[in-house]
């Protein structure tokens, strides 16, 4: 058994996929209509076979309330690793990204979380040697 797709509920698909692919520079990987919605998944650049990332309508009344009780409370709703995130941070803040949590190390990582604009913090991680 191994990981095919990650799922990232999102309030504006249109707006997500331009963010994820155009900012964070992820690769489109199927993008199939269903009914008023769309199946989109996106890739990372760097492994276009590896896990995909879909981006899901937060449709259903209980992921609106969950995405905002996280965002409320600033707790990332999932994480991206990074081989250097004060790079990454960097160049993102360059495109206009959002932070909330600037770099800071944690442990045997260093982290740092971003506003996805879509209804989602996300944390950037490093793992450190």
């Amino acid at each position: 058994m191994k990981m095919y797709a990650k799922s990232v509920c999102v309030d504006d698909q249109a707006k997500a996929l331009d963010f994820y692919t155009n900012t964070l520079g992820f690769v489109p990987k199927h993008d199939i209509p269903i009914g008023e919605h769309r199946w989109i998944t996106v890739v990372s650049a760097e492994e276009p076979d590896g896990v995909e990332l879909c981006l899901e309508p937060n449709e259903h009344p209980a992921t609106r309330v969950y995405q905002q009780a996280l965002m409320a409370d600033g707790i990332p709703f999932t994480a991206f690793q990074v081989s250097d995130v004060t790079a990454e941070v960097k160049r993102l803040e360059k495109q206009g990204v959002k932070f909330t949590q600037p770099p800071m190390k944690a442990g045997g990582a260093k982290i740092a979380v971003f506003d996805d604009t879509c209804g989602n913090l996300i944390q950037l991680l490093e793992l450190l040697e």
